[in-house]
């Protein structure tokens, strides 16, 4: 059997975050409940004596590397771009004890999907690949990445 099959894990963190240079409200340091639904395409494991045998790949490892690369890392966490003047603001919350990510992008969902999309493809076994992203940001506003689009 040779079906690509897609398979999707959803994920959800709180970040807070800031747009330097923006013209609204985003412009301060404030946050959402992100939801983030990952999706892979694969073959499902055809070796009847694997122990993922008929599995795209185990949910719970999809979990694990997303949970280790993305939800971890930002859960709880302020992201400020540090090649604006927010590096001062970072500075200033870490020695404060606040958990920061640094990033070299303005952190909007547009640009955080492309580097989850780089976190998660980074770690996936060469046979997986990831097909689709979706980052919700508020339950109306969402970025979605799709691999098909990235040629």
């Amino acid at each position: 059997m040779s079906t690509k099959i897609r398979i999707t894990k959803e994920f959800k963190f709180e970040t807070g975050h800031a747009l330097y240079g923006y013209d609204g409200l985003c412009k301060n340091v404030h946050g959402h409940s992100y939801k983030l639904a990952v999706t892979l395409i694969g073959i499902p494991i055809a070796d009847q004596n694997h122990v993922k045998f008929g599995m795209v790949m185990d949910f719970s490892d999809l979990k694990k590397i997303v949970t280790e690369n993305i939800v971890f890392p930002f859960d709880h966490a302020t992201v400020l771009n540090v090649n604006s003047p927010h590096k001062e603001l970072a500075d200033s919350m870490e020695k404060r004890g606040h958990k920061i990510v640094r990033v070299d992008y303005q952190p909007t969902s547009e640009m955080m999907i492309i580097d989850f999309a780089e976190r998660i493809q980074a770690k996936l076994p060469p046979h997986l690949k990831l097909e689709r992203l979706i980052l919700r940001e508020t339950e109306t506003s969402f970025a979605e990445w799709f691999a098909s689009d990235q040629k």
